[in-house]
């Protein structure tokens, strides 16, 4: 059985389409509201490959999670656009704005989301957590108690909002091509020709998706989070605040880790996150794959030996 490529290539979930981000190109495709499948592509790095500490281990991954954040929110609006979701006239308000500020309104609604997105993150994971734990305190006191309890409120919180997210029919779609994704990149990667058929009889779980970084996040918040003094909640919000990229950097080499290496260890810890993807994947339809593909073989570069994870 010949070893199965390993490949650098990502993607992400749209409103009926699909982004994917390769070594050289990142391309997304969109089925319009008229059935017809829509694409753009652009170089994934306009401005070089990155280089210095933004490349260096435990530091590139904060770089790597911030551009996905915002290249994210700004595909998922121009594919709602595209599959007719956004289909109004802007009002006279925006094309005020817009004249009078010289402003791309799609980039501000972009960065605007990225910002709002990173503080409902923060109220979530720590500013929640931090405050249920600090009304027990007369019963949770060490430092790695404080931690644990903290994680365990993290956790519930992160999957019942997977849980909540999963009920909407229009997310549940969207978790559909989130499959469709995973299996294109599976086939991909086993040397199989890309077609609707082929993507279909692969795994609708990924190693490497998101879903699991961010449980990793989570998990690697508890350990990193125990050393932390467990004094009054506002001062151990502050410093969870200021490790926070030390907890992202070590995640984010976990997760290369796991999609780099197939073995027993990397498949035990890569197991949870798996799991996870029950809630945030769905058996997508060929049509869907179909989207997928198209967006993969744009990115796939001419040497795929350039795309080898």
């Amino acid at each position: 059985m010949s070893k199965l490529k390993k490949t650098s290539i990502g993607g992400q979930a749209l409103i009926e389409g699909i982004m994917m981000r390769g070594p050289e190109k990142s391309s997304m495709a969109v089925r319009t509201t008229a059935g017809e499948i829509t694409t753009e592509e652009w170089k994934t790095y306009p401005n070089g490959k990155p280089k210095g500490f933004k490349k260096s281990p435990f530091i590139r991954g904060i770089f790597n999670m911030i551009e996905t954040m915002a290249l994210g929110f700004k595909c998922l609006m121009k594919s709602a656009d595209l599959a007719g979701m956004e289909e109004e006239e802007p009002s006279k308000f925006e094309k005020w704005l817009s004249k009078t500020f010289k402003v791309n309104l799609t980039s501000v609604a972009s960065t605007v989301a990225v910002i709002l997105g990173v503080l409902l993150s923060v109220f979530l994971f720590i500013v929640i957590p931090t405050g249920i734990t600090s009304l027990l305190g007369a019963w949770v006191q060490s430092t790695f108690a404080v931690a644990l309890v903290e994680g365990a409120f993290k956790i519930i919180i992160f999957l019942m909002y997977l849980y909540l997210c999963s009920r909407s029919k229009d997310v549940a779609r969207v978790f559909e091509y989130h499959g469709a994704e995973h299996k294109t990149i599976a086939c991909y990667e086993a040397g199989e020709e890309l077609t609707p058929e082929n993507c279909k009889k692969h795994s609708r779980f990924h190693p490497r998706c998101g879903t699991s970084f961010l449980l990793i996040v989570l998990v690697v918040s508890i350990l990193i989070f125990s050393v932390i003094p467990a004094t009054n909640p506002f001062v151990r919000m502050v410093l969870k605040l200021l490790v926070l990229p030390v907890v992202i950097g070590i995640s984010y080499e976990f997760i290369k880790l796991a999609g780099r290496h197939d073995n027993f260890l990397t498949r035990f810890f890569s197991a949870p996150g798996l799991w996870l993807q029950r809630l945030t994947t769905r058996e997508p339809d060929l049509k869907q794959l179909e989207i997928a593909i198209v967006a993969m073989k744009i990115v796939i570069p001419e040497d795929e030996a350039d795309d080898q994870w």
